[in-house]
């Protein structure tokens, strides 16, 4: 078995366990979108767009022409900043997931338009280092909406579970419990919620949601937190101690970002 097929068969394994009880698709691909959400460290100074300059000019339309798509790409507003790049990528199969990268590095554009980017030398890197999640879709949002606002600002929320029978829970209460449903008829727009296969700070989920503004945002969460159907689930002693941290992030879509 080469390396390859072992990394494949390690993915496909783990997912298997995170998605027991879905059904699969054709050809091997899931029902469920699964979420690479990567963190670039930036460099400082005159190389700072680097990552951003190859994504807009070469990157996303060659992601694209492989079948991920549509490409987030995020700068942060409020929360960690550290001269960060959020990009989110979306595939429809776990082959798409492992064999990206290869796919990407054979693509002709990307080796002449995209040279000096992945060609770039030890000494002078194109960033410092990018951290990436892997996240299968929830069974009752299986694929990501990309929202319909002209203006927009992205709200990322992270929940963190004590143990893995916690962190199941909490990803209950959203499909079965029925808070995805009060989330939508809330008006909070989601655009995705994902459960963690691999990352850190394990159990988490993540999900995110779409506003016009920061005064938008704060009237559509005042509109859930009145709800009645949020008030009774939020009581509901099943669902007590799921989440023991919260992390929330406040995101603004780049130019060329396709969510």
């Amino acid at each position: 078995m080469n390396r390859r097929e072992f990394l494949a068969t390690g993915v496909t394994g783990l997912a298997a366990a995170n998605l027991a009880g879905g059904s699969a698709g054709a050809a091997g691909t899931s029902p469920r979108q699964f979420f690479e959400w990567r963190q670039y460290h930036l460099r400082t100074g005159t190389h700072k767009n680097l990552v951003g300059d190859f994504l807009k000019n070469v990157g996303i339309a060659a992601m694209n022409r492989i079948g991920i798509k549509p490409v987030g790409v995020f700068t942060p507003v409020y929360g960690p900043s550290n001269a960060k790049l959020y990009v989110l990528l979306v595939h429809d199969s776990l082959d798409s997931v492992v064999n990206s990268s290869a796919r990407l590095l054979a693509d002709k554009q990307v080796q002449e338009k995209g040279a000096s980017f992945i060609n770039c030398s030890i000494s002078e890197p194109a960033y410092v280092r990018f951290e990436s999640s892997l996240l299968a879709a929830f069974r009752d949002m299986p694929k990501l909406e990309v929202p319909a606002l002209k203006e927009r600002i992205f709200e990322l929320r992270i929940y963190e579970s004590h143990c893995a029978k916690m962190g199941k829970k909490k990803v209950e209460m959203f499909n079965e419990g029925g808070e995805i449903a009060i989330f939508k008829k809330t008006g909070l727009n989601p655009v995705f919620f994902g459960e963690s296969i691999i990352g850190p700070n394990l159990p988490n989920l993540n999900y995110m949601l779409a506003f016009k503004d920061m005064a938008d945002r704060d009237q559509r969460w005042q509109v859930f937190r009145d709800d009645p159907d949020w008030k009774k689930l939020s009581a509901d002693p099943a669902y007590r101690d799921t989440v023991s941290n919260i992390t929330d992030i406040i995101l603004r879509p780049t130019e060329y970002s396709q969510i």
